[in-house]
């Protein structure tokens, strides 16, 4: 069995490819630049030259594959764009063949307790509202005989990297504190870059028109994430509070999602995929940096 997979050079990719490897499953891999084909080569995966916007790549590389895992995605003007480009060539190519598409939980807006799947979607942030229109687009072709699948990463943590380390480990390793948004009451939803790996290999094998929330389960109060992450900055228990205002003038949009109270279940993955988190302390790893 072969894989083709955009974002393989990634953070969530790199560890993509080699749970996909892993499994004794042969990668193909988008590449954009010959950096990351270097990375992606070194993982074990077959270089393909090109980016998002070259739709005739991605349709012909797919349409090679005997599957399709889609991490890409290109965060500048157009994002949505490209990704609903992106999404329609892969797809074209991969015909009958599992096609999984990445999401994310944020498009949830906050949660009111523990929820899944099936929860409403209410006020998106902004930095990831273009993802539900894109989604239903890919999701309405199991109609027609195809094999869509979303997958929903959670905040991914894990091996030094993901949005906790760029946007609160290393600030705080610069400023001496550790940011906080808010009072720190509101809730992420985790989940480890390797069971999230796992769960995009289990995915292709998913029915078609399957969402699933790529949750670890562990729904953890931001205040005691970033007091996790204070030791891993070098300035234990130093937090810095901003509000949500403040947030966004120094870290942007993303503030807004960060900003987020949710708390996820991952129990339909595990039903019907098997699909069962092993990392299970998220604390523990995000204080070691």
């Amino acid at each position: 069995m072969q894989i083709f997979i955009t974002g393989g050079s990634g953070y969530i990719g790199r560890s993509t490819i080699r749970a996909l490897t892993g499994h004794g499953i042969a990668v193909t891999a988008l590449a954009r630049s010959e950096h990351a084909a270097r990375i992606v080569s070194a993982l074990g995966a077959t270089p393909v030259a090109g980016a998002l916007t070259d739709t005739d790549v991605l349709r012909e590389a797919a349409r090679r594959a005997d599957g399709v895992i889609h991490l890409g995605v290109d965060y500048a003007e157009g994002t949505a764009d490209v990704d609903r480009a992106a999404a329609k060539a892969l797809q074209d190519g991969a015909g009958s063949g599992p096609y999984v598409h990445t999401g994310g939980v944020w498009v949830y807006g906050d949660t009111d307790g523990v929820v899944d799947e099936d929860a409403p979607l209410s006020r998106p942030p902004r930095i990831t509202a273009w993802r539900l229109e894109n989604e239903k687009r890919v999701l309405a072709r199991a109609t027609t005989g195809e094999r869509p699948v979303v997958v929903m990463p959670g905040l991914v943590y894990g091996h030094s990297g993901g949005l906790a380390q760029s946007f609160f480990v290393e600030p705080g390793r610069t400023a001496g504190a550790v940011p906080c948004i808010g009072d720190g009451t509101n809730h992420w939803a985790l989940v480890h870059v390797d069971d999230i790996a796992e769960l995009y290999v289990l995915a292709l094998n998913a029915p078609a028109g399957s969402v699933y929330a790529g949750v670890g389960g562990q729904n953890l109060p931001l205040a005691d994430v970033t007091r996790a992450l204070s030791h891993a900055a070098g300035c234990p228990d130093r937090i810095e509070s901003l509000t949500i205002e403040e947030a966004v003038r120094r870290m942007g949009p993303i503030a807004e999602a960060l900003a987020l109270d949710q708390q996820f279940s991952g129990a339909r993955a595990h039903r019907e995929l098997g699909w069962t988190p092993t990392r299970l302390d998220a604390l523990a790893e995000l204080a070691q940096g």
